[in-house]
């Protein structure tokens, strides 16, 4: 009987495609010649067929269900489903029975599909597996032994053989090697490669990170023979081919630990009373070149990852923190960008060189601040320092006041700054907010690269761009619908620009609710990207971006620095095949931006909680961040850490969740909480392994109190 079903479905589906059109049951009965025992057993294909949606009913008749196929990227969820991120596309989800057999990451083929009036997909072909090892814990049970993947693929159990579950401990945190992928049939099956530690005894969440991500922890034997043949002397004769500006007053301002100095800055007025900015970038291009050994371990790493411990770096030491880095009172190679700005900002004129320079001070963001505000101890050290510093503030008040004309957007978010001591663990946790001399630099920069950009482009030469799209329609109406909830009048305009947004953070300035807006407009943002099509930068308000002034730890900066020197020197280049890579890097090198900024933000995460673990019983005051049906969110304003305030915490009344206006309301009392409200919040318990902090409210403080 079997044989002869599968038979009239193949029967069934030619005459359909052969027809072309579709058929009533009777129609494909008779077209097909089928008696009384035949048609009863065509019913059955029939409705087999339009389960397994291969065809399916329109009026009563029968067509073929035509298959739109998606090619995507899984984002697999811990609770066992996942979506299927389809580039250009929105996300389509992917049930649990189909996420048995893939993981996190997985480049797959799908059918797109109909379940109860909603789209999904079901998986044909998984086209390449993400990941061969993965982080994960050791779970003994009574009957099974297994590891449980730390990251998004925590739907999956891995088995492991007989002699690692004898071998190591439950609850030990390890590197598992898959020797068995997931399939419909079996779960995935690995064995433990390296041990990282126990998470009760030892702090190794930085390293959990990292292997999580698998980030690049040394330098293959090739690249570091390459850097230590570099010689650390410049050559006579590229000295003399240079622009020689070693007798220059520039000098370089970084954080407080930097060791890599991408740029140092110097100032001048013209005879008209113009500004004459100088910005000097790392020349790396000189010593990385296209082809090597270095120069393809850089384009891997992409980035420079930063984390509170540690600096997993784009190049070698000697070549980030020595060779390349513009030390104070060293000669070195830089590549150039001198512009002229008039009294209102304009650049009235620019050159773009190779030179060599001498930086004459290493300065800190807060030694840069106290010379422009006045400190005698510093000024009278650093006497010479002064007035071009508080040249560069004039000049820096300039530009930003035209830029904000223009309608850049200021997001300006207080960032959370994890101290660490020698064991990595986290010993102090603040707001590191930036001041006017973080802005001075951030403005020069953002010149230096609108004018890199835009030179490019007029010469009509390739380039990969720093390019933010505007913002998708719907994020921005679910961003003022919260802005509505806060009690703020929105007059939607025919098209959002910058200005838009630009006014919404000023309305909010001096608010409790300043930051929370700030976050909430950040987020409604597209994300910025690297791609050779030009197409502006919304958050800037500029037609001409690029990244330039960070080739020490950016890799998008040496690629606009090799096309800036070719382009200067008038060689030609095979536009479509430059077009062609620069497409492929800026790809790629987007996704690696990502992949840097979400394990940074991990690994801060897990630092947060590890502190946090201290100060168990402790009780701060916090801003509400989000709201959910479950609870809302609080962030601390003392040292940034998020936690949940659980509605089953809530003993005083019964509340219930007001979606639309993204409030919590008392049935009872109509005591609300929302966001941006201020609260005093203990703390009750941390789960490092997650990342969670769980909250217990103390009291809802007035605004005034504040």
């Amino acid at each position: 009987m079997t044989s002869e079903k599968e038979a009239l479905e193949k029967e069934v589906l030619r005459l359909l495609k052969k027809r072309n059109k579709p058929l009533h049951f009777l129609q494909i009965s008779s077209l097909l010649g089928l008696d009384k025992k035949g048609r009863k057993t065509l019913k059955k294909v029939l409705r087999k067929l339009k389960k397994e949606e291969k065809v399916k009913v329109v009026k009563g008749k029968y067509e073929l269900a035509k298959e739109e196929t998606l090619t995507g990227r899984v984002l697999a969820y811990p609770g066992g489903f996942g979506f299927l991120e389809v580039e250009g596309g929105k996300d389509v989800y992917i049930p649990h029975f189909e996420m048995t057999r893939l993981m996190h990451g997985d480049e797959v083929k799908a059918r797109l599909t109909e379940y109860k009036g909603k789209k999904e997909v079901r998986i044909l072909r998984i086209l390449k597996r993400a990941k061969k090892e993965l982080v994960a814990k050791i779970v003994k049970e009574e009957k099974s032994c297994y590891a449980k993947p730390l990251d998004e693929n925590a739907h999956l159990k891995i088995l492991l053989p007989k002699k690692d579950c004898e071998r190591y401990e439950d609850g030990l945190v390890v590197v598992v090697e898959l020797t068995q992928y997931p399939s419909k049939k079996s779960p995935p099956r690995g064995r433990v490669k390296e041990v990282l530690g126990d998470p009760k005894k030892d702090f190794i969440a930085v390293e959990v990170i990292i292997r999580k991500y698998n980030l690049p922890t040394s330098y293959p034997e090739e690249v570091l023979k390459e850097a230590e043949e570099i010689p650390e002397e410049i050559p006579p004769e590229e000295l003399q081919r240079r622009r020689d500006l070693r007798d220059q007053l520039c000098f370089t301002i970084d954080p407080e630990r930097a060791r890599d100095f991408d740029d140092a800055v110097a100032i001048e007025l013209t005879p008209e009373g113009y500004y004459r900015l100088f910005v000097h970038i790392a020349d790396v291009s000189y010593y990385v070149k296209e082809g090597s050994a270095l120069d393809e371990e850089a384009y891997k790493r992409g980035f420079t990852f930063y984390f509170p411990d540690r600096a997993l770096h784009m190049l070698p030491e000697k070549l980030s923190a020595r060779v390349c880095s513009l030390r104070p009172n060293e000669d070195k190679l830089a590549f150039t960008v001198e512009m002229v700005f008039d009294e209102k900002g304009n650049l009235k004129a620019y050159d773009l060189y190779e030179s060599v320079i001498r930086s004459k001070a290493r300065l800190t963001y807060n030694e840069a601040l106290a010379l422009i505000v006045g400190e005698p101890p510093l000024e009278n050290k650093l006497a010479h320092l002064v007035e071009p510093l508080r040249l560069m503030e004039n000049l820096y008040r300039i530009l930003s006041r035209k830029r904000w004309e223009m309608g850049s957007i200021d997001f300006d978010l207080p960032e959370a700054e994890v101290i660490v001591d020698e064991y990595g663990e986290p010993t102090a946790i603040y707001p590191y907010e930036r001041h006017v001399a973080h802005k001075i630099i951030e403005q020069f920069m953002i010149a230096a690269n609108e004018t890199v950009a835009q030179h490019l482009s007029h010469l009509g030469y390739p380039c990969l761009y720093r390019v933010h799209d505007p913002p998708d329609e719907e994020r921005v109406e679910n961003l003022l619908e919260i802005l509505e909830g806060l009690g703020y009048k929105v007059r939607r305009p025919h098209e959002f620009t910058p200005k838009f947004f630009q006014k919404i953070i000023e309305d909010f300035e001096g608010r409790p609710e300043e930051n929370l807006v700030r976050f909430l407009t950040l987020r409604a943002m597209a994300r910025a990207k690297y791609s050779p099509h030009n197409t502006g930068h919304f958050g800037l308000a500029l037609e001409y971006y690029a990244h330039f002034t960070s080739p020490i730890r950016r890799y998008p900066d040496l690629i606009v620095h090799r096309l800036l020197k070719k382009a200067l020197k008038g060689e030609p280049l095979d536009f479509e095949k430059t077009l062609a890579y620069l497409e492929e890097a800026g790809n790629y090198l987007s996704k690696r931006e990502r992949l840097a900024d979400e394990a940074e933000m991990e690994a801060i995460d897990y630092m947060k909680a590890r502190y946090m673990k201290g100060r168990i019983g402790e009780e701060f005051i916090g801003v509400i961040t989000g709201v959910v049906p479950f609870g809302f969110f609080v962030e601390l304003e003392e040292n940034l850490v998020e936690g949940l305030v659980r509605i089953s915490t809530l003993k005083d009344d019964e509340y219930v969740y007001d979606e639309p206006a993204h409030r919590l309301v008392g049935v009872r009392t109509g005591k609300v909480f929302r966001l941006g409200d201020h609260v005093k919040v203990k703390v009750l318990s941390v789960d490092e392994e997650t990342p969670r902090v769980e909250f217990g409210l103390v009291e809802k403080i007035k605004k005034h109190e504040v």
